[in-house]
């Protein structure tokens, strides 16, 4: 299968030349020419399969090619080693539970699935390869668990950039607190300024010739692909009901990205809403046709403070830049603060379900979307990340804190190490190529 980029289709690169580029040449983002497809036969078949084995069916019909069959399966059960339970929370609402990775975000879903397929295309070389990720909160803790390797010669290193101030001590103790391989940049600016420092990188011609790089972000193929899998799943999940109505906190889009792509090869998914807090160009794109990036908006869901997603460029090129045919599948709704405590001290009282910030801004939208149309049909919520990690946040909604996990309360009390980094490329190729 080849891949294109979304600014321009005569651009065209294999999977190992996209993942472990990043960007397309003319910096737009890589995607399948044409989707596989499967029949109500097959995924009838794929509903006997445990979700690791159904991964492999899936990454097969995209990677098959390129990477054998038994090396995907390998890849999948090492990456998906953790449960993926539906628990519903109402009479017609569930959470796809997307945080029993190392990381407790559903992050590690993709970042597992990554490095192993990043190791298989680069193997053994001289030349070490550095992977580039910029984060609003969970990307960076979930790229830098999965991709950490404590010897001095490893192959991959890690460099991660977030925003000075603006992840919770949780989150960026799960980037600085490992070492090895993995360096965590601390940037004076937004995710919005980590993001174009991490383009930048990818799109100079002088630093490329002094260091391999490629990024983490799902700009980058092979991290979105894997947020189709699960998405399949819970279609699968609920095979006894109609194709459910399926809720996604939202930032950089690529989680729904995703699931539009799990539904166009054929999953019984009725349709997506990309549920936003107070950072709502996308609902802006939506209702006008037009994209206008904003500046990024700090909120308490903060791994969702994006004004500027990348991942439009996906969604976009999927439907043809046809937004009769975006609103048909795809609907937006931004959730105030307000809402969000609401909604989890709501939740919390009538079934006793913690939700953590960005899972209750999608029930939110997710509300809003039913009331508007008028539906009692089924759905599904992608639950993001364990509430423990925004505990501060829960105890103001519900006045109680989530258990503390283990891997959390280790983390918490490890040492970390950042390297402060102004908000200009200049810094950040010095410190690069140093």
């Amino acid at each position: 299968m080849r891949l294109v980029s979304t600014n321009n289709p005569s651009i065209e690169a294999s999977w190992r030349e996209a993942v472990l580029s990043g960007l397309a040449p003319d910096g737009g983002l890589y995607l399948p020419a044409q989707l596989p497809s499967f029949s109500a036969a097959e995924l009838q078949r794929f509903r006997s399969l445990s979700f690791p084995e159904l991964c492999t069916e899936l990454a097969a019909a995209f990677l098959g090619a390129e990477v054998p069959h038994s090396t995907l399966a390998q890849i999948c059960q090492e990456s998906f080693s953790f449960p993926l339970p539906l628990r519903a929370i109402s009479d017609d609402i569930s959470v796809l539970e997307l945080f029993h990775g190392p990381t407790c975000a559903f992050k590690d879903f993709g970042a597992r699935f990554m490095s192993r397929l990043f190791r298989h295309f680069w193997g053994i070389q001289a030349k070490p390869l550095t992977v580039i990720v910029a984060t609003s909160g969970d990307t960076g803790g979930a790229v830098a668990n999965a991709f950490f390797d404590p010897s001095p010669s490893a192959p991959i290193r890690v460099a991660v950039l977030f925003p000075k101030g603006k992840v919770t001590p949780v989150q960026e103790k799960q980037m600085t607190a490992l070492g090895g391989n993995v360096t965590a940049f601390e940037v004076d600016g937004t995710f919005d300024d980590c993001q174009k420092l991490a383009k930048q990188a990818l799109a100079d011609e002088d630093l490329l010739s002094r260091a391999a790089l490629t990024s983490a972000n799902s700009i980058n193929i092979a991290r979105l692909l894997p947020q189709m899998f699960y998405y399949v799943y819970a279609s699968l999940m609920l095979a006894d009901s109609e194709a459910p109505i399926v809720s996604v906190p939202s930032g950089n889009l690529g989680n729904v990205t995703g699931g539009l792509m799990a539904k166009a090869i054929g999953a019984p998914l009725h349709h997506f809403v990309a549920a936003l807090n107070a950072n709502r160009t996308f609902e802006a794109f939506l209702q006008s046709g037009r994209f206008l990036p904003q500046p990024s908006i700090e909120t308490i869901s903060n791994a969702m403070d994006v004004g500027n997603p990348s991942n439009l460029a996906r969604i976009s090129a999927l439907y043809a830049a046809s937004m009769s045919e975006i609103n048909s599948h795809l609907s937006a709704f931004s959730i105030t603060e307000a809402e969000t405590i609401e909604t989890m001290r709501s939740i919390y009282q009538d079934s006793g379900y913690i939700l953590d910030p960005h899972t209750a801004v999608g029930v939110a939208a997710l509300r809003r979307f039913k009331a508007n149309e008028r539906s009692s049909r089924n759905a599904i919520v992608a639950a993001t990340a364990h509430p423990a990690k925004f505990a501060h946040v829960v105890k103001r909604a519900i006045d109680r804190e989530p258990p503390l996990l283990p891997q959390l309360s280790a983390i918490l009390n490890a040492p970390g190490r950042k390297v402060p980094l102004s908000n200009s490329f200049r810094s950040l190729k010095e410190a690069m190529i140093r």
